[in-house]
Order: C-alpha cells, then sequence, then structure tokens
C-alpha cells in the first residue's frame, strides 16, 4: 500500500517536473531573444550612425519591456516554485498519512473485534428490551380485554337499571292508576254507603220515632243507658233488649240492601258519666263501658246480625258529650252510641 500511494506521489510530482522545465526553456528562449535584439541593436548601430538616438531610445524602450516581461516570468517561476514546494510538502503529509494509515491496520482486527463485542452486546441488550416490550404489550392486551369485559358488563347492568327502572316506572304508573281506581271505588262507596247511612238512620227514626231517650247526635244514634241498663250494670233490661230487637230488624234488613263490595260496619261504643265505679265485676269506668257495648253487640248477633259487621268499644268517662257535673249532663255522659261506618 506504502509503495502504490509513493507511485501515485512520484507520479505526482513527474506530472510538474516539465513545467518546471518549460519555464526554464522560456526563459532561456528570451535571453536568446535579447541577444539577437541586442545584436540586432548593434547591427543598426553600425549601419546606421545617424539614428543612434532614435535607435537607442527605442532599444531603451524595448529593453524596458523585455525586462517587464523578464519580471513577469520571474513571478511566474517563484510562483511555481512556491507551488512546486507546496506540492512537496503535501507529499510529505500524504506520506505520514499513509504511514499514520499503515499502523493502524495493525490494530483494526482488535478494534473490530471491540466494536463485533459491543455490537453484540447492544444486540442483546435490545433482545432484551424486545421481549420486555413483548411482555408489556402482553400485559396491554390482558388488561384490555379485561377492560372490554368489564365495560361489556357494566352496559348489561345498565341495561337491567333501565329495564328495571322502566319496570319500576310501570309499576309507579299502575300503582298510581290503582290509587286512583282505589280511591274513586273507596269514594263511590262512601257515596253508597252514606246513602244507605241515610236510608238506616231514617228507617231508625221511624221505628223509634215515639223514644225521646232515643236521640241523633251527628252521624250517631245515641241510647240512654237508663234505656238499656240498670245502673252499673251490663246487662241490658227488658225494655232495652225490645229496642235492641227494634235495630237489630233494620241491620239485617240494611245488610240485605247493601252491595257485598261495600265493607261496612256498625260501631257500637259505650260512654259512662265521671262517678268512679269499683265493683268485684267493674273494677272502673273501663270495664263498664266495654262490658255493656259488648252486650250490645252479642244480642244483636243474637238476632241475625253478621258478626264481621259489629265493632265493640268502651270509652270510659273520657269522651263525655257535655262538660259539667249536674246531674243531667252526668246522665247524658252515660249512654250506648251506633255509628254506620266502613272499615
Amino acid at each position: 500500500m506504502a509503495r502504490g500511494r509513493s507511485r501515485r506521489g512520484g507520479g505526482e510530482y513527474g506530472e510538474f517536473w516539465p513545467g518546471y522545465v518549460d519555464v526554464l526553456s522560456t526563459l532561456l528562449l528570451v535571453v536568446t531573444f535579447l541577444m539577437s535584439i541586442f545584436m540586432i541593436a548593434q547591427f543598426f548601430v553600425a549601419q546606421e550612425s545617424s539614428g543612434k538616438d532614435s535607435a537607442l531610445k527605442r532599444l531603451t524602450r524595448q529593453i524596458s519591456e523585455l525586462t517587464s516581461l523578464l519580471s513577469l516570468e520571474k513571478g511566474k517561476g517563484k510562483s511555481t516554485a512556491d507551488e512546486l514546494s507546496a506540492l512537496q510538502a503535501s507529499l510529505a503529509a500524504l506520506r505520514d498519512e499513509n504511514a499514520r494509515i499503515s499502523g493502524l491496520s495493525l490494530t483494526g482486527n482488535e478494534k473490530a473485534q471491540a466494536a463485533e463485542s459491543r455490537i453484540a452486546a447492544v444486540s442483546a441488550e435490545l433482545d432484551k428490551e424486545k421481549q420486555l416490550s413483548n411482555e408489556a404489550l402482553a400485559r396491554v392486551d390482558l388488561l384490555n380485554q379485561q377492560l372490554q369485559a368489564l365495560r361489556r358488563q357494566l352496559a348489561a347492568l345498565n341495561e337491567a337499571l333501565e329495564a328495571s327502572e322502566s319496570k319500576d316506572r310501570e309499576a309507579q304508573d299502575r300503582i298510581k292508576d290503582l290509587g286512583t281506581r282505589l280511591n274513586a271505588v273507596l269514594a263511590r262507596q262512601v257515596q253508597e254507603l252514606q246513602r244507605y247511612r241515610s236510608d238506616f238512620f231514617g228507617r231508625l227514626r221511624e221505628l223509634l220515632r215515639d223514644r225521646k231517650d232515643i236521640r241523633v247526635v251527628g252521624d250517631r244514634f245515641v241510647f240512654q243507658s237508663e234505656v238499656l241498663f240498670p245502673s252499673g250494670q251490663a246487662t241490658m233490661t227488658v225494655e232495652g233488649l225490645a229496642a235492641i230487637d227494634q235495630l237489630a230488624a233494620a241491620i239485617v234488613e240494611l245488610d240485605r240492601q247493601i252491595p257485598k263490595e261495600i265493607d261496612w260496619a256498625l260501631q257500637v261504643d259505650g260512654h259512662t258519666d265521671a262517678r268512679p265505679i269499683a265493683s268485684p265485676q267493674f273494677p272502673s269506668n273501663w270495664e263498664l263501658s266495654t262490658a255493656r257495648a259488648s252486650s250490645v253487640v252479642k244480642y244483636l248477633i243474637a238476632r241475625g246480625v253478621p258478626p264481621t259487621r259489629l265493632v265493640a268499644a268502651g270509652y270510659g268517662e273520657f269522651a263525655p258529650l257535655e262538660q259539667g257535673a249536674t246531674e243531667e249532663t252526668l246522665r247524658r255522659n252515660r249512654r250506648i252510641e251506633l255509628k254506620l261506618t266502613n272499615r
């Protein structure tokens, strides 16, 4: 390789050498030309002595021109020499570079091996990173599948929730409709019951029109306790039984007339006055009022009134009609009330 580069370097040097020879040839030709001019000038001096001054001037001018040409050629020669020196320096630099490259070629295998080792290490690291990347992609894919499954479950739950809400709205609408219809039915039944109650009360008034001790207070028939029971007792008198017989007949007739879909009841309430009672049979007015209401109910059942249509309740002295302690007030507060109502 060094010899090849030396040949190439020598060839370049050889290419510059003819140029140098040409320069020298040119200089020689110039000198020869000057010498010829000088001889010619001498000839003309000898032949033309009269024109010596003019010839001398002409020769001087020519010499000046030639001198300028010579200076120019010298400058060119110097430039050529400089170029030659530069070329020689370049040749030396090329030789040094060739030597350096030759020296480097001695350790090229080691550097190649080191580079191959590094390439192998980098390749191994790259393979490891690729493996980790593949594992990460597999985990991401698994997570995406789980996410899709969760989304499907969420969509199914949303559909079920919407269906449930729709059913709930439909149920609420049905309940509302049923409530409206039920309220309408109840209102109609109340109206019908009111009509039957009016008829019932009208019939009772007709049956009991001669009884001054039986009154109508609001929507209730009021029997004074003395009409039905002896003082402090819960067993009805003969006169009381006769009054209840008329009441029972009216209730039985009413039961035949009222439609079965109307759930009505006859409520029997027992009341006492404020004077306390304390006997072995009735420790307080609670027991006395309740026992009197139960006696009326039992006798109505015995006279054919359905027990499902009867209610007995005792209020003691705690729901008086009038406030006061006179004998007349106390007598009015001792009573049995009958009220036709719906359950």
